[in-house]
């Protein structure tokens, strides 16, 4: 058995690329367009995995866009996608500079939770051995759900 991806429908495929492309820094490894079944499929993967998810299609994160308006909720019943980072204080401060929440801030210097625009909770977690606790983050208050 192989880890192939994970689908995550997306209501508005622009907004979500902002934000998984431009803002979470996943770098889009393939797209299928299907006028047939009215759909985009969007392949995505983190900068560590793109040659294995180019090569082998995996570990990659599919966006699935229907054509035709669908309303998606319960984003939080998914679960969360997690994803591993060198440095867990700077990839939190790059997210927050560029607008996005953290809904769950790395008091413990080893995790955090954000959400995609379509509710998506991702896990962010320290590579190797938690940093030292530092501030803000050790005191930054949750907001929101994650």
């Amino acid at each position: 058995m192989r880890y192939l991806h994970t689908m995550v429908r997306v209501a508005d495929l622009d907004h979500a690329l902002d934000f998984y492309v431009n803002k979470f820094g996943l770098k889009e490894v393939r797209r299928i367009e299907n006028e047939g079944g009215r759909f985009t499929l969007v392949f995505l993967a983190a900068s560590e995995d793109v040659d294995a998810g180019t090569r082998d299609k995996a570990p990659l994160v599919e966006l699935t866009y229907n054509w035709d308006p669908e309303e998606y909720q319960g984003g939080r019943n998914f679960g969360h996608l997690a994803y591993e980072v060198d440095d867990i204080y700077a990839t939190c401060q790059n997210l927050i500079d560029k607008g996005v929440t953290i809904n769950r801030p790395p008091r413990d210097g080893n995790m955090a939770f954000i959400k995609s625009p379509d509710g998506i909770s991702i896990e962010l977690l320290q590579k190797g051995p938690a940093k030292e606790k530092a501030e803000p983050w050790a005191s930054m208050p949750n907001t929101g759900s994650w």
